[in-house]
Protein backbone atom coordinates (compact mmCIF):
# COMPACT_ATOMS: atom_id res chain seq x y z
CA UNK A 1 0.00 0.00 0.00
CA UNK A 2 1.32 3.51 -0.70
CA UNK A 3 1.05 5.48 2.63
CA UNK A 4 1.44 9.12 3.11
CA UNK A 5 2.99 10.18 6.34
CA UNK A 6 2.57 13.87 7.35
CA UNK A 7 5.62 15.23 9.37
CA UNK A 8 7.56 12.42 8.36
CA UNK A 9 10.92 13.63 9.65
CA UNK A 10 9.93 14.44 13.24
CA UNK A 11 10.29 11.94 16.59
CA UNK A 12 7.28 9.98 16.37
CA UNK A 13 7.29 10.57 12.51
CA UNK A 14 10.74 8.75 11.47
CA UNK A 15 9.23 5.82 13.64
CA UNK A 16 5.83 5.85 11.93
CA UNK A 17 7.72 5.81 8.58
CA UNK A 18 10.63 3.27 9.75
CA UNK A 19 7.52 1.29 10.58
CA UNK A 20 5.49 0.79 7.63
CA UNK A 21 8.19 0.44 5.83
CA UNK A 22 9.41 -2.69 7.74
CA UNK A 23 5.58 -3.95 7.11
CA UNK A 24 6.23 -3.52 3.12
CA UNK A 25 4.38 -0.46 2.45
CA UNK A 26 5.57 2.40 0.26
CA UNK A 27 5.95 5.27 2.35
CA UNK A 28 5.83 9.31 1.38
CA UNK A 29 6.29 11.55 3.87
CA UNK A 30 5.39 15.60 3.12
CA UNK A 31 7.65 17.52 5.44
CA UNK A 32 8.69 21.35 6.07
CA UNK A 33 12.21 20.11 5.31
CA UNK A 34 14.21 17.60 4.38
CA UNK A 35 15.89 14.95 6.16
CA UNK A 36 18.39 12.48 5.39
CA UNK A 37 16.98 9.69 7.97
CA UNK A 38 14.24 9.57 5.88
CA UNK A 39 16.56 9.21 2.28
CA UNK A 40 18.62 6.13 4.11
CA UNK A 41 15.07 4.86 4.73
CA UNK A 42 13.73 4.81 1.53
CA UNK A 43 11.08 7.43 2.30
CA UNK A 44 10.01 9.57 -0.46
CA UNK A 45 10.18 13.25 0.52
CA UNK A 46 7.89 16.06 -0.54
CA UNK A 47 8.38 19.37 0.27
CA UNK A 48 5.82 21.78 1.51
CA UNK A 49 3.09 23.81 3.93
CA UNK A 50 0.38 21.94 5.24
CA UNK A 51 -1.59 25.06 4.76
CA UNK A 52 -1.17 24.87 1.05
CA UNK A 53 -3.77 23.39 -0.10
CA UNK A 54 -2.83 22.26 -3.19
CA UNK A 55 0.75 21.11 -2.35
CA UNK A 56 -0.82 18.50 0.27
CA UNK A 57 -3.76 17.18 -2.18
CA UNK A 58 -0.44 16.99 -4.58
CA UNK A 59 1.60 15.03 -2.20
CA UNK A 60 -2.00 12.41 -1.74
CA UNK A 61 -2.17 11.37 -4.84
CA UNK A 62 -1.68 8.07 -5.63
CA UNK A 63 -1.71 6.84 -1.78
CA UNK A 64 -4.28 4.46 -0.18
CA UNK A 65 -4.02 5.91 3.73
CA UNK A 66 -2.63 8.94 5.69
CA UNK A 67 -0.90 8.88 9.06
CA UNK A 68 -1.72 12.63 9.45
CA UNK A 69 1.03 13.10 12.24
CA UNK A 70 2.49 16.81 11.47
CA UNK A 71 1.97 19.68 14.49
CA UNK A 72 2.92 23.09 15.60
CA UNK A 73 3.51 21.86 19.11
CA UNK A 74 5.46 23.99 21.91
CA UNK A 75 4.21 26.16 24.65
CA UNK A 76 4.92 29.06 22.81
CA UNK A 77 4.05 31.27 19.67
CA UNK A 78 0.86 32.87 17.86
CA UNK A 79 -2.48 31.38 17.45
CA UNK A 80 -2.33 32.29 13.81
CA UNK A 81 0.95 30.53 13.50
CA UNK A 82 -0.63 27.06 15.51
CA UNK A 83 -3.95 27.42 13.24
CA UNK A 84 -2.48 27.80 10.21
CA UNK A 85 -0.77 24.25 11.06
CA UNK A 86 -2.88 22.45 13.12
CA UNK A 87 -6.41 23.49 11.87
CA UNK A 88 -6.21 24.82 8.14
CA UNK A 89 -3.51 21.96 7.66
CA UNK A 90 -6.07 19.02 8.81
CA UNK A 91 -8.56 20.69 7.04
CA UNK A 92 -5.98 20.44 4.15
CA UNK A 93 -5.14 16.73 4.95
CA UNK A 94 -8.92 15.61 4.71
CA UNK A 95 -9.44 17.71 1.42
CA UNK A 96 -6.53 15.30 -0.02
CA UNK A 97 -8.44 12.06 1.28
CA UNK A 98 -11.77 13.37 -0.35
CA UNK A 99 -10.38 14.29 -3.27
CA UNK A 100 -8.34 11.02 -4.02
CA UNK A 101 -10.86 8.82 -2.37
CA UNK A 102 -8.43 7.93 0.42
CA UNK A 103 -10.80 5.78 2.88
CA UNK A 104 -8.33 5.50 5.86
CA UNK A 105 -6.99 8.23 8.15
CA UNK A 106 -5.01 8.00 11.53
CA UNK A 107 -4.56 11.34 13.31
CA UNK A 108 -2.01 11.76 15.71
CA UNK A 109 -3.61 14.46 18.81
CA UNK A 110 -2.67 15.09 22.64
CA UNK A 111 -4.29 14.34 25.34
CA UNK A 112 -4.07 18.61 25.58
CA UNK A 113 -7.32 18.92 23.92
CA UNK A 114 -8.61 17.63 27.28
CA UNK A 115 -7.02 19.84 29.59
CA UNK A 116 -8.75 21.66 32.49
CA UNK A 117 -6.61 23.60 34.84
CA UNK A 118 -5.34 21.61 37.28
CA UNK A 119 -8.21 18.93 37.37
CA UNK A 120 -6.86 15.80 37.52
CA UNK A 121 -7.76 12.42 35.46
CA UNK A 122 -7.15 9.43 37.06
CA UNK A 123 -8.11 6.39 34.83
CA UNK A 124 -9.53 8.40 32.08
CA UNK A 125 -10.86 7.73 28.88
CA UNK A 126 -12.31 9.71 25.64
CA UNK A 127 -15.75 8.75 27.02
CA UNK A 128 -15.32 10.15 30.61
CA UNK A 129 -12.82 12.87 29.94
CA UNK A 130 -14.60 16.03 28.13
CA UNK A 131 -12.81 18.23 26.04
CA UNK A 132 -11.08 21.18 27.88
CA UNK A 133 -12.72 24.81 28.06
CA UNK A 134 -11.13 27.94 27.60
CA UNK A 135 -7.76 26.65 26.38
CA UNK A 136 -4.83 29.10 27.45
CA UNK A 137 -2.74 27.08 25.33
CA UNK A 138 -2.64 27.72 21.48
CA UNK A 139 -1.22 24.00 20.46
CA UNK A 140 -3.80 22.79 22.68
CA UNK A 141 -6.94 25.04 21.59
CA UNK A 142 -6.17 24.28 18.04
CA UNK A 143 -4.96 20.55 17.94
CA UNK A 144 -8.86 20.23 19.77
CA UNK A 145 -10.55 21.81 16.64
CA UNK A 146 -8.02 19.71 14.74
CA UNK A 147 -9.49 16.78 16.38
CA UNK A 148 -13.36 17.06 16.25
CA UNK A 149 -13.25 17.95 12.33
CA UNK A 150 -11.10 14.66 11.67
CA UNK A 151 -14.07 12.49 13.98
CA UNK A 152 -16.77 14.92 12.30
CA UNK A 153 -15.08 13.69 8.90
CA UNK A 154 -15.85 10.19 9.77
CA UNK A 155 -18.43 8.80 7.13
CA UNK A 156 -19.22 5.89 5.23
CA UNK A 157 -16.86 6.75 2.82
CA UNK A 158 -13.83 7.86 4.82
CA UNK A 159 -12.74 6.00 8.50
CA UNK A 160 -10.86 8.09 10.73
CA UNK A 161 -9.35 7.73 14.15
CA UNK A 162 -7.65 9.99 16.85
CA UNK A 163 -4.87 8.81 18.66
CA UNK A 164 -3.57 11.02 22.14
CA UNK A 165 -0.39 9.61 23.23
CA UNK A 166 0.76 11.00 26.25
CA UNK A 167 4.39 12.48 26.56
CA UNK A 168 6.51 10.96 24.28
CA UNK A 169 9.99 9.64 24.81
CA UNK A 170 12.61 7.51 24.00
CA UNK A 171 16.51 7.00 21.74
CA UNK A 172 16.10 9.77 19.12
CA UNK A 173 14.02 12.41 21.04
CA UNK A 174 15.78 15.47 20.08
CA UNK A 175 13.23 18.07 22.21
CA UNK A 176 12.38 17.15 25.46
CA UNK A 177 14.81 14.90 26.73
CA UNK A 178 17.66 17.18 25.40
CA UNK A 179 15.84 20.32 27.32
CA UNK A 180 15.69 18.76 30.61
CA UNK A 181 19.12 17.41 30.50
CA UNK A 182 20.76 21.13 29.77
CA UNK A 183 18.26 22.81 32.33
CA UNK A 184 19.18 20.30 35.10
CA UNK A 185 23.00 20.36 34.28
CA UNK A 186 22.71 24.32 34.66
CA UNK A 187 21.12 24.02 37.82
CA UNK A 188 17.74 25.90 36.29
CA UNK A 189 15.60 22.56 36.49
CA UNK A 190 12.81 22.81 39.25
CA UNK A 191 9.62 20.27 39.67
CA UNK A 192 5.96 22.36 40.06
CA UNK A 193 4.18 21.36 42.85
CA UNK A 194 5.43 18.30 45.10
CA UNK A 195 6.67 16.05 42.05
CA UNK A 196 4.13 13.09 43.55
CA UNK A 197 1.43 13.64 41.11
CA UNK A 198 0.67 10.30 39.08
CA UNK A 199 1.61 11.35 35.02
CA UNK A 200 1.27 8.56 32.28
CA UNK A 201 3.98 8.71 29.39
CA UNK A 202 4.72 6.94 26.17
CA UNK A 203 8.04 5.11 25.18
CA UNK A 204 8.61 6.21 21.67
CA UNK A 205 7.86 2.48 19.94
CA UNK A 206 4.90 1.68 21.79
CA UNK A 207 3.20 5.47 20.73
CA UNK A 208 4.47 3.92 17.03
CA UNK A 209 2.92 0.64 17.31
CA UNK A 210 -0.52 2.39 18.44
CA UNK A 211 -0.45 4.06 15.54
CA UNK A 212 -0.11 0.65 13.73
CA UNK A 213 -2.65 -1.24 15.69
CA UNK A 214 -5.62 1.45 15.04
CA UNK A 215 -4.60 1.43 11.38
CA UNK A 216 -4.60 -2.36 10.89
CA UNK A 217 -8.04 -2.24 12.07
CA UNK A 218 -9.41 1.02 10.87
CA UNK A 219 -11.83 0.67 8.40
CA UNK A 220 -15.32 2.01 6.92
CA UNK A 221 -17.28 1.09 10.07
CA UNK A 222 -15.10 -0.47 12.32
CA UNK A 223 -15.27 -0.07 16.36
CA UNK A 224 -12.28 2.33 15.87
CA UNK A 225 -13.77 4.39 13.34
CA UNK A 226 -14.57 7.94 14.53
CA UNK A 227 -13.11 7.88 17.74
CA UNK A 228 -10.60 9.23 19.96
CA UNK A 229 -8.24 7.08 22.54
CA UNK A 230 -5.94 8.22 25.23
CA UNK A 231 -2.39 6.10 24.79
CA UNK A 232 0.39 6.00 26.43
CA UNK A 233 2.36 3.11 28.76
CA UNK A 234 -0.02 2.38 30.94
CA UNK A 235 2.10 2.88 33.35
CA UNK A 236 1.52 6.20 35.89
CA UNK A 237 4.25 7.71 37.69
CA UNK A 238 5.08 10.04 40.13
CA UNK A 239 6.59 13.06 38.17
CA UNK A 240 9.51 13.53 39.91
CA UNK A 241 10.54 9.82 39.51
CA UNK A 242 9.88 10.16 35.71
CA UNK A 243 11.63 12.92 35.04
CA UNK A 244 14.65 11.71 37.71
CA UNK A 245 14.29 8.31 35.88
CA UNK A 246 15.42 10.27 32.31
CA UNK A 247 17.87 12.23 34.08
CA UNK A 248 19.69 9.73 35.23
CA UNK A 249 19.58 7.43 31.88
CA UNK A 250 21.23 11.06 30.23
CA UNK A 251 23.98 11.04 32.70
CA UNK A 252 22.69 14.00 34.13
CA UNK A 253 22.00 14.85 37.76
CA UNK A 254 18.46 14.46 39.41
CA UNK A 255 16.17 17.25 40.16
CA UNK A 256 14.68 17.93 43.83
CA UNK A 257 13.99 21.52 44.21
CA UNK A 258 10.51 22.50 43.79
CA UNK A 259 8.47 25.51 43.04
CA UNK A 260 4.69 25.37 44.42
CA UNK A 261 2.47 25.84 41.90
CA UNK A 262 1.05 29.10 42.45
CA UNK A 263 4.20 30.63 42.11
CA UNK A 264 5.02 28.50 38.74
CA UNK A 265 1.53 29.89 37.23
CA UNK A 266 2.54 33.61 38.48
CA UNK A 267 5.95 33.14 36.83
CA UNK A 268 4.34 31.80 33.54
CA UNK A 269 1.59 34.70 33.73
CA UNK A 270 4.25 37.18 34.09
CA UNK A 271 6.77 35.40 31.68
CA UNK A 272 3.62 35.35 28.90
CA UNK A 273 3.20 38.98 29.62
CA UNK A 274 6.41 39.85 29.22
CA UNK A 275 7.84 37.41 25.84
CA UNK A 276 5.98 39.64 23.55
CA UNK A 277 6.37 43.13 25.01
CA UNK A 278 10.08 42.75 25.23
CA UNK A 279 10.33 41.03 21.71
CA UNK A 280 12.12 37.85 23.26
CA UNK A 281 13.04 35.25 20.99
CA UNK A 282 12.98 30.96 22.37
CA UNK A 283 10.05 29.90 24.30
CA UNK A 284 9.66 31.57 27.82
CA UNK A 285 10.68 28.68 30.64
CA UNK A 286 7.22 28.32 32.13
CA UNK A 287 3.68 29.28 30.84
CA UNK A 288 0.42 28.86 32.65
CA UNK A 289 -0.68 26.03 30.85
CA UNK A 290 2.56 24.33 31.23
CA UNK A 291 2.67 25.03 35.01
CA UNK A 292 -0.92 23.28 35.19
CA UNK A 293 -0.27 20.41 33.06
CA UNK A 294 3.69 19.84 35.17
CA UNK A 295 1.92 19.74 38.62
CA UNK A 296 -1.57 18.30 38.23
CA UNK A 297 -2.53 14.04 38.13
CA UNK A 298 -2.92 12.65 34.36
CA UNK A 299 -3.24 9.06 33.64
CA UNK A 300 -5.39 6.90 31.25
CA UNK A 301 -7.05 3.76 30.89
CA UNK A 302 -5.39 2.09 27.74
CA UNK A 303 -8.91 -0.33 28.07
CA UNK A 304 -10.56 1.21 24.89
CA UNK A 305 -7.57 1.47 22.84
CA UNK A 306 -6.85 -2.77 23.74
CA UNK A 307 -10.80 -3.47 23.10
CA UNK A 308 -11.40 -1.68 19.86
CA UNK A 309 -7.70 -2.22 18.03
CA UNK A 310 -5.78 -4.50 20.71
CA UNK A 311 -3.13 -2.02 21.58
CA UNK A 312 -0.59 -3.72 24.40
CA UNK A 313 2.41 -1.76 25.63
CA UNK A 314 5.07 -3.55 24.64
CA UNK A 315 8.39 -1.90 26.10
CA UNK A 316 7.91 -1.19 29.85
CA UNK A 317 9.32 2.63 31.68
CA UNK A 318 12.40 0.50 33.19
CA UNK A 319 13.08 -1.37 29.32
CA UNK A 320 12.88 1.84 27.88
CA UNK A 321 14.64 4.09 30.51
CA UNK A 322 17.38 1.29 29.65
CA UNK A 323 17.75 2.29 25.83
CA UNK A 324 17.38 5.43 26.62
CA UNK A 325 20.68 4.92 28.63
CA UNK A 326 22.22 3.11 26.03
CA UNK A 327 21.49 5.47 23.24
CA UNK A 328 22.42 8.26 24.86
CA UNK A 329 25.80 7.10 26.24
CA UNK A 330 26.56 5.68 22.44
CA UNK A 331 25.69 8.97 20.83
CA UNK A 332 25.34 12.02 23.46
Amino acid sequence: MKILVTGGGGFLGQKLCEGLIVRGHHVSSFNRGLYPALDAMGVEQIQGDLADRSAVIAAAQSCEAIFHNAAKAGAWGSYDSYHRANVVGTGNVLAACREHGINKLVYTSTPSVTHRATHPVEGGTAESVPYGENLKAPYAATKQIAEKIVLAANDDTLATVALRPRLIWGPGDNQLLPRIVERAKAGRLALVGDGRNLVDSTYIDNAAQAHFDAFDHLAIGSACAGRAYFISNGEPWPMEDLVNGLLCAAGAPEVHRHIPLRVAYVLGAAAEAVWPLLRLKGEPPMTRFLAEQLATTHWYSMAPAKRDFGYVPRVSIQEGLKRVADAWHTHG
